[in-house]
């Protein structure tokens, strides 16, 4: 269902504005990787960096926005689906109000992550894949999940009884299963000056 009688209002203040007034420009940070992967502690140590040097910054944690945003939606396929696009959504907004986002979802599928990608843009995204084998993943298993899984207790839990795409040419990759966390926030900073985002 899609609203009708909705008219778009074009603002005074615009992105580029915003961007010159917080001083980098806003991008996107895709953070994908199986439940243990790091994904979470990766962008939380990013975004710390980035704060600390005076950015403007947002982390979406996958667990945080279901319960409020997303707490309508289960793991089914279609609700995980739907979850990726209105958390793409939500992004384009802070993506206008000039601010870097961090997003941190298992996203498991090519398709999902595509669809992501087709609304955010591909300029305002860089996807980081946090390469950690399940063994790794499961052995941290912080919030017990791996094991309620392996038991059934948990259905289309992902790498256990649901699959993960993993992305075949990512922005970034991170093996997060061996690799210092300073050298992974390192490696993600170095990139956003590359592009030009930040440039401290």
């Amino acid at each position: 269902m899609k609203s009708s009688n909705v008219i778009r209002q074009r603002a005074a203040v615009s992105r580029p504005r915003r961007e010159t007034l917080n001083g980098h420009m806003s991008i996107n940070l895709w953070f994908t990787g199986l439940s243990g992967s790091g994904k979470s502690t990766l962008a939380h140590a990013v975004e710390e960096r980035l704060h600390l040097m005076g950015c403007r910054t947002y982390v979406f944690d996958g667990d945080n926005v279901r319960h409020g945003l997303c707490g309508d939606l289960g793991f089914s396929i279609d609700d995980r689906s739907e979850n990726m696009r209105r958390i793409a959504e939500m992004i384009n907004l802070f993506l206008d109000a000039g601010v870097i986002s961090l997003t941190a979802f298992i996203s498991p599928l090519k398709t999902d992550r595509e669809h992501v990608q087709e609304i955010i843009g591909a300029d305002n995204l860089i996807e980081v894949y946090c390469n950690c084998p399940l063994e790794i993943c499961e052995a941290r298993d912080v919030k017990g999940l791996y094991k309620k899984a392996r038991a059934g207790e948990i259905k289309n839990y992902t790498g256990i009884s649901s699959p993960y795409e993993i992305p075949e040419s990512p922005d970034i990759e991170l093996n997060t299963g061996t690799r210092p966390l300073r050298e992974c926030v390192n490696v993600i900073i170095d990139e956003l000056r590359e592009r030009g985002v930040i440039l401290r």
